[in-house]
């Protein structure tokens, strides 16, 4: 019973905040990268080499089989703790578009 009720209050994996956070990212990291920033994943970073919109669309490709990973092989604690990793990326995100746009004026 103790299991069931720690399971129970665990955050459910929600999807459509995973879409969410995905357009989010693509939106801001878009933005930001037009104000100047740079792009801080390694990984993305170097797909930026095909255009910034390829390769963001390549990441999220990524993202999308490995949450679709997770939900086959029963992992809903991956999609919530990507959810969480996301909307820490964003918030990332929207704080250098406020500081390169600062420092542009």
């Amino acid at each position: 019973m103790n299991s069931l009720l720690t399971r129970k209050d665990f955050p459910s994996p929600s999807l459509t905040v995973f879409v969410a956070l995905q357009t989010l990212d693509i939106l801001t990291t878009l933005l930001g990268l037009r104000l100047g920033a740079s792009e801080g994943s390694f990984f993305v970073d170097r797909l930026m080499r095909t255009g910034p919109i390829a390769a963001l669309l390549i990441a999220k490709i990524f993202a999308v089989l490995l949450v679709a990973t997770a939900l086959k092989f029963k992992r809903p604690r991956v999609v919530v703790f990507l959810n969480y990793w996301l909307a820490a990326v964003v918030t990332w995100n929207c704080a250098l578009i406020v500081i390169v746009g600062w420092r542009a004026h």
